[in-house]
């Protein structure tokens, strides 16, 4: 068999070679892989030799001392990345031709809304899979900026963030809301004060822990010149810290709310240090959503609508 075949005949066969490397990689290993896959050590191993004889290359290291990628490794799984987004995308688009609502829907958004009494998404999900029971529903929580980018380059078909600025090559459809106010945890300083012993001054010269990319916390941070001594991408993170008793952080009151209940956390000067956070749905403008995003984000606008 000729080691180069693979370069100018991808077959399925290959595709499955790929898919399995690619799930050994995003599982950190042969035995985390296993489950994933559903095959045994043994059988994943030799996948993983199969490809690497059709690419003749060595993809990565195995054994005692654990998996790890090695610099060809990486390459062939940003092509692989690629090639088998590329397969989605036209298995989408053949079967738009065919007028079959039948592939996967891609979403990401920023952080949890499960809580959120605004967000329907949860329902949307729910009608969308009963107008479409035969696509599947990738859903996924990356920071703001990296959901944009996805989006922008196809990775993504529906990304749900926070709205902060406007990119052109983006349309947005707003969805719904969450009110935010800056928190401490029952270890502060700030926790036993009484209203009117602390200002904005004292807030200045406190921890402030706030999210590290552009966003709405970001900025609001920047306005109130708060002194960010801590950075993270996620609300969970966020509400660590704050309920380390180290620093105060703004959260979306439906995430505060069983901590506050709970006497773990307060709001600082709630009725000064607050702002409202707007979601929306985000898509690319060009080339314009297929039937399936299409019909998602319909459903999606509807659901909170209403």
């Amino acid at each position: 068999m000729n080691k180069q075949s693979l370069v100018t005949n991808i077959g399925d066969a290959d595709l499955k070679l790929l898919r399995i490397f690619k799930s050994v990689v995003q599982s950190g290993g042969l035995s985390a892989a296993e489950n994933e896959l559903n095959v045994g050590r043994s059988t994943i191993s030799k996948h993983l030799a199969d490809l690497e004889f059709r690419l003749d290359l060595k993809l990565c290291n195995r054994g005692p001392a654990g998996f790890s990628l090695t610099e060809d490794g990486e390459k062939v799984l940003k092509a692989a990345d690629r090639l088998l987004d590329s397969v989605l995308d036209f298995r989408v688009e053949v079967n738009e031709i065919k007028r079959n609502l039948v592939g996967t829907i891609r979403v990401s958004l920023f952080d949890q809304c499960a809580s959120n009494p605004e967000s329907q998404l949860a329902r949307a999900i729910n009608t969308f899979n009963q107008l479409a029971p035969k696509v599947d529903v990738e859903l996924s929580l990356e920071p703001p900026n990296v959901i944009e980018a996805m989006v922008i380059g196809g990775r993504l078909d529906v990304g749900i963030v926070a709205e902060h600025r406007v990119a052109p090559s983006l349309n947005y459809s707003p969805l719904y809301g969450e009110n935010m106010c800056l928190y401490c945890g029952k270890d502060h300083s700030f926790f036993d004060q009484e209203p009117g012993a602390i200002d904005i001054d004292d807030v200045r010269r406190t921890n402030y822990a706030g999210i590290s990319v552009t966003s709405p916390n970001m900025h609001i941070g920047q306005t109130l010149k708060l002194r960010r001594t801590a950075n993270v991408q996620s609300e969970h993170a966020l509400s660590i810290l704050i309920l380390s008793g180290r620093y105060v952080g703004f959260l979306p009151d439906h995430l505060a709310h069983n901590h506050v209940r709970s006497g773990l956390m307060k709001a600082v000067l709630p009725e000064k240090l607050n702002y409202r956070a707007k979601f929306s749905a985000i898509t690319r403008r060009t080339p314009k959503p297929n039937r399936i995003t299409s019909l998602f984000l319909k459903t999606l606008e509807k659901e909170h609508a209403g």
